[in-house]
């Protein structure tokens, strides 16, 4: 597994009940004022095989584009991947940190899929930082993206327990917004009907269901995820989210 995380210079929080934290940048490391976290859990377990490098290949992308946004001096990323455990491939850092060729390798398809473990602890995370860097004295929002190709079929959380999470991120105060995406990879009509239903059960702010993970579709998702990252960032100082885009 590629480390793409210096554990000298994050600090380690944990996530109270559920076995797994995640790391992050000192705050006092931070220059920028105004800070947009962007939290993303991505689905590596064995029925991704086949189209896993798509995947890597998408989240390169992801990071390529961002980089060339105006807003990219005020992006902060954690990657997290799950199957039937939970896997930081590297916690919050800035954008500028991020080299997008070293996510080649980190998808490599094993296990089951935590699907609820995943969508709890990478929400937390953010709100939880989110907090973190309001009490510095920074502006914060936050988006959020779990991408899977699965159902639920092995996580200790509940979904009753993930929306708690997202409410959690309201109540908490210290995040101007939080938007909330489930993407779903090669879905048919009932993985389709499963994640609208988890998406609602949840309390996700949107889901797109894409039928085909091919490169196309795939380059296809790296934009509309940069492209939704580069709005939340913008809407900063609004009081409130930017709108869900069209994929």
């Amino acid at each position: 597994m590629p480390l793409l995380t210096n554990p000298t210079s994050m600090t380690q929080q944990t996530i109270d009940g559920t076995g797994y934290g995640f790391s992050a940048k000192g705050v006092d490391e931070i220059g920028a004022s105004e800070v947009t976290l962007v939290g993303i859990a991505i689905d590596r377990s064995g029925s991704t095989s086949g189209f896993q490098d798509r995947i890597e290949a998408a989240m390169g992308e992801i990071v390529r584009a961002c980089l060339k946004s105006p807003r990219a001096g005020n992006l902060m990323l954690r990657l997290l991947v799950f199957d039937s455990h939970l896997d930081e491939i590297h916690g919050f850092k800035m954008l500028g940190e991020c080299n997008p060729d070293d996510y080649l390798g980190v998808a490599k398809p094993r296990g089951a899929t935590a699907l609820y473990d995943a969508s709890l602890n990478i929400t937390e995370s953010v709100t939880r930082y989110g907090k973190s860097l309001y009490q510095n004295g920074q502006d914060v929002n936050g988006i959020v993206f779990v991408i899977t190709d699965g159902e639920e079929n092995v996580s200790k959380m509940t979904v009753g327990e993930v929306k708690k999470a997202f409410e959690h991120a309201v109540r908490s105060e210290s995040i101007e917004s939080l938007r909330t995406v489930l993407i779903g990879l090669n879905v048919n009509a009932s993985l389709n009907s499963y994640l609208q239903g988890f998406k609602d059960d949840a309390g996700f702010d949107q889901y797109v269901g894409i039928a085909t993970a091919t490169a196309k579709e795939l380059a296809k998702l790296a934009d509309f995820v940069s492209k939704s990252i580069s709005s939340q960032s913008t809407a900063l100082g609004s009081g409130g989210p930017s709108q869900s885009l069209t994929f």
